[in-house]
């Protein structure tokens, strides 16, 4: 029996379909056009720019009515880059670090050295494979806490050699099985935390697709936290949320609109320190030009990082946190409240 053909649009969201169809229609156009080499039939070039235009403005339309929902499922889209994607772009001498020393070397966690613009640094993200297969050997970016171990063994590494660090958070959450438990997961994160806390070198962060819980504040304590526009970072993800409260994963829609996992209020809260711009559509529009931004505002941080003494950074950084979710009182209110003398 004959094999039936993949489906071209099979990883397409549902909302990102009319998109998709005239990507694929310009896509066998263009190919016509190759065909007939140096001098291409008029019919097909009219028809390539109209097709264009349409594509353009149905992108247009799609990017300006996306909902909060939308962009959760664009942070998990199949086709989204990951942390494997942005270190082949803007890194060099790429050297792997492995094994927590203690337990095993999970694969959910990369740890490398890697020259990055002009300067070497140690890169820390969460692994999510690009395959079927390679996500189940990632599980899926939820880390056990030998990854978490791993992490903070090279980071501390670093220190010794006075390196930068880069990480990249890509997770819903930290693995929550049996075995990671008995192997102490919340400690390793714990520690993870507290450690990261006063790393005397300059520790910048990016949130590129999910950043869910203590899957993410693993790696997560920083200088400079940057979140991708259509990034979430949250204590906890919707599905989460939904179930604790609600018993209900299936209105998970409704939890994250709830927990207000918009990039707009991880700036207001003082959470991200940067929304960075992807690609109109979506970083898996066009991957090579996500890395480009990702990569030019890691450098212009680390730039103005590097500039800071010791004593600096570490005050810096203590600030950062002192002052996430800080607010001002309303005095009226205040004043109504206050106890009569």
């Amino acid at each position: 029996m004959a094999r039936s053909k993949k489906d071209p649009l099979q990883n397409t969201l549902a909302f990102e379909r009319p998109v998709a169809e005239l990507d694929l229609k310009l896509k066998e156009l263009t190919a016509k056009l190759k065909e007939q080499g140096e001098q291409p039939e008029a019919e097909l070039l009219a028809e390539l720019d109209q097709i264009t235009e349409r594509r353009d403005a149905a992108l247009g339309d799609m990017v300006s009515q996306l909902t909060l929902w939308q962009r959760i499922q664009l942070s998990r889209h199949m086709n989204r880059p990951v942390s494997a994607d942005y270190i082949e772009q803007l890194c060099t001498d790429v050297v792997e670090l492995h094994g927590d020393r203690t337990f095993g070397d999970d694969k959910a966690i990369f740890t490398g050295l890697a020259t990055l613009g002009p300067r070497r640094v140690l890169i820390v993200a969460h692994r999510k494979g690009r395959t079927t297969q390679a996500r189940i050997e990632c599980n899926w970016g939820c880390a056990h806490p030998e990854g978490y171990r791993k992490a903070l063994r090279c980071m501390k590494l670093a220190v010794r050699m006075n390196l930068p660090i880069v990480t990249f958070i890509n997770t819903p959450g930290a693995y929550p099985g049996i075995g990671a438990e008995e192997r102490g997961q919340a400690s390793a994160i714990a520690w993870n935390i507290f450690e990261m806390a006063r790393l005397p070198v300059p520790i910048v962060s990016v949130v590129i697709g999910e950043g869910g819980s203590g899957g993410a504040l693993g790696i997560g304590v920083c200088d400079r936290l940057l979140v991708l526009e259509n990034a979430y970072y949250s204590v906890i993800s919707p599905e989460g949320c939904a179930s604790i409260l609600w018993k209900d994963g299936s209105r998970a829609e409704e939890a994250a609109h709830a927990l207000k996992l918009t990039t707009g209020a991880l700036t207001e809260l003082g959470v991200a320190d940067e929304i960075l711009p992807e690609p109109p559509g979506g970083a898996h529009r066009d991957k090579g030009r996500a890395a480009e931004i990702l990569g030019e505002a890691v450098e212009r941080h680390l730039v103005e990082l590097s500039k800071q003494s010791e004593a600096e950074l570490l005050a810096g950084r203590i600030q950062k946190y002192r002052h996430i979710g800080s607010f001002s009182p309303d005095p009226a209110a205040s004043a109504r409240d206050a106890p009569a003398s």
